[in-house]
């Protein structure tokens, strides 16, 4: 499947809400005063288990959900990249569609779409890309850890294929999008491209890296999941602490490489560390312990370790936003990485064998996972917190935040029967004391695995 080319599909032939695509129609017709060719389809997801791991090398089990990004196009032939949104609250954009910048300072949402078309217009070395109208409409909550920013990224990539008469495999798509959002100065992993682009209706995906494959996982029957938005916003884009994480990441993989006699420059990332060390996963938490110290490394420590300058270090290990930090938790980010990786195999086999404690056992993995999120990768906040744990003790059975975290969303496992009694407990426990009443309805939801990315044609 991941080898085949996004679908392209009639909107009548399918069971979308055929309002809302009406609604991006008549907003592009007023303002192009011609009507769209095509509309491009990406999903948010939102990841069960496997959080920060993904750029160690390591596999994570996300799954789609219903909400996502639409964009309505029109191909030109004047060069133009003409981008309008229909909420309001964004400023619409034009530039060349083969020349512009991307300013990484400011992540505002047309640089999102840039990324995409930057990205496909390489991949696919067009010398004349042609221009495009869109009008881009998002239902997936923006910096709340459901991948908004990736599904924008994905949509407008998958666009810029469609309108220059491309077509890739699901596969490449996703890897190039990955890559591609370097641009805007984030240094993920690839799940949230992998999952919007090869996710399927009825099931989470267990997706593993280098090289890019999935898997189908079927969850057990008789829960729903559930998406609580704390409401705390957080832009991984803006602030250096995500892109710090990875840096933390890769140090301790080096200091690690370096201490079991391992020419650490060849490394790649804490999975490849474990394959040239031919470890088993529940063996790296051992070694960590060993040559790891609790203690914070300063820039000097490190430097001293690996045996180069502060200059060849920032060359080789850290980026460009995080030249600044003077010091590193290495021990804490390896141990959360190796015991999250394993979280994930375990959740994995769980659903395989469907056990009769399954829901019991997954929740239990997903209570560990925020555990290790907070505890080890220090990447929750206060309210995020208190918002697992009012879920938990509304009756989840399992419940952790989802996304790069420092606020956006929880996920929780909730036994179907209880779900809208859950749901009541959740809204009057943490939205109705802050006074978030006015955002319960897009803040608080069931969802099921939703659908990958797709151009959906006029009738």
């Amino acid at each position: 499947m991941a080898d085949q080319p996004p679908p392209v599909r009639f909107l009548t032939d399918t069971k979308i809400d055929q309002e809302r695509y009406s609604k991006i129609k008549e907003k592009f017709v007023k303002k192009y005063n011609c009507e769209p060719q095509f509309y491009a389809r990406a999903p948010g997801r939102v990841n069960l288990i496997g959080e920060h791991i993904d750029y160690c090398g390591y596999g994570v089990l996300p799954m789609a959900i219903e909400q996502d990004v639409v964009i309505a196009v029109c191909a030109t032939s004047d060069s133009k990249l003409s981008l309008s949104n229909t909420h309001e609250k964004y400023c619409d954009f034009e530039c060349s569609v083969g020349e512009f910048e991307i300013d990484k300072s400011q992540p505002d949402w047309h640089n999102y779409v840039l990324c995409g078309v930057k990205g496909m217009t390489e991949f696919l070395t067009l010398t004349n890309p042609v221009g495009m109208q869109c009008v881009v409409d998002g239902c997936v909550p923006s910096s709340a850890g459901l991948s908004s920013s990736s599904a924008l990224v994905c949509c407008a990539a998958l666009a810029t294929m469609q309108a220059n008469n491309q077509s890739r495999s699901k596969r490449e798509v996703a890897d190039m999008c990955a890559s591609c959002e370097r641009y805007i100065g984030t240094q993920g992993g690839g799940m949230d491209q992998a999952i919007s682009f090869m996710a399927r209706p009825g099931t989470a995906k267990k997706i593993d890296f280098n090289p890019l494959r999935e898997e189908d996982v079927c969850l057990p029957e008789g829960v729903a999941f559930v998406i609580s938005n704390s409401c705390v916003e957080k832009n991984k884009a803006a602030t250096s602490d995500f892109n710090t994480r990875v840096v933390e990441c890769r140090l301790a993989m080096q200091v690690i490489a370096k201490s079991e006699g391992l020419t650490w420059r060849e490394c790649k990332n804490l999975a490849d560390l474990q394959n040239k060390l031919k470890l088993r996963l529940q063996d790296m938490d051992d070694l960590v312990q060993k040559h790891l110290h609790k203690e914070k490394y300063t820039k000097k420590e490190v430097c001293e370790i690996l045996g180069v300058s502060a200059e060849e270090l920032a060359e080789t290990s850290l980026s460009a936003n995080t030249l600044h930090v003077e010091s590193f938790c290495l021990y804490q980010r390896a141990r959360h990485v190796y015991s999250e990786a394993l979280r994930v195999e375990e959740f994995q086999q769980v659903c395989k064998d469907v056990p009769s404690d399954a829901a019991i056992k997954l929740g239990k993995l997903m209570n560990q996972s925020h555990e290790s999120c907070s505890k080890w990768y220090e990447c929750s906040c206060t309210q995020l917190d208190d918002l697992v744990n009012l879920c938990i003790q509304s009756g989840a059975i399992g419940s952790r935040l989802t996304g790069a975290g420092w606020g956006g969303c929880a996920v929780s496992m909730v036994p179907s029967p209880q779900l809208t009694q859950f749901l009541e407990k959740v809204k009057d426990g943490y939205y109705m004391a802050r006074k978030l009443e006015s955002v319960v309805i897009e803040a608080l939801f069931a969802t099921q695995p939703g659908d990958g990315a797709a151009i959906y044609l006029p009738s």
